[in-house]
């Protein structure tokens, strides 16, 4: 072969190869994880903090989204019905379930009986309420009231401080 065919060829060669290792290096590039940094959590609020902030609020709405009333005028229901309503129901039932995760962080977990037991009855509860909300069913709302209820009061009875 003359020498041009040869300077060909080995040019072919080396372009191939210089993509070859381009794809290699972009494959091994994608395939690495970028490292994660640690995220640190510094618990801030007190569980009366909590309570006052996060936890009345949201069992207020919650409480408060279904009831009937019975008067002299009549029955008046009441319930969610537009799509910003339930979504406060479900924003304060998602509250509520969170708040159960923020009782249980660090120094906050009085114990690791029955404080996360009737944590997690909370958040139990909560995220019942947060189905019956995507379902968008008031019976449910008001069926499940009594979970978030009974979590409430057991948990007051034991650890509550005046």
């Amino acid at each position: 072969m003359k020498l041009v065919h040869w300077l060909f060829v080995v040019s072919v060669l080396l372009f191939v190869t210089g993509i070859g290792f381009v794809i290699a290096g972009a494959r091994s590039a994608r395939g690495a994880p970028a490292p994660i940094a640690e995220v640190q959590i510094a618990p801030v609020a007190t569980v009366k903090q909590i309570m006052g902030g996060i936890v009345g609020p949201a069992a207020a709405v919650v409480f408060d989204s279904v009831s009937t009333i019975a008067d002299e005028k009549g029955i008046v229901e009441h319930f969610p019905r537009t799509d910003q309503e339930w979504e406060a129901v479900g924003n304060s039932a998602a509250a509520l379930i969170e708040a159960g995760n923020l009782l249980m962080m660090g120094s906050r977990a009085i114990d690791q009986g029955d404080w996360v037991t009737m944590s997690r009855a909370m958040m139990s509860a909560g995220q019942d309420k947060l189905k019956a909300v995507e379902a968008k069913d008031k019976e449910l709302i008001l069926d499940y009231g009594d979970a978030v209820n009974m979590s409430c009061d057991n948990c007051h009875q034991k650890y509550q401080r005046q």
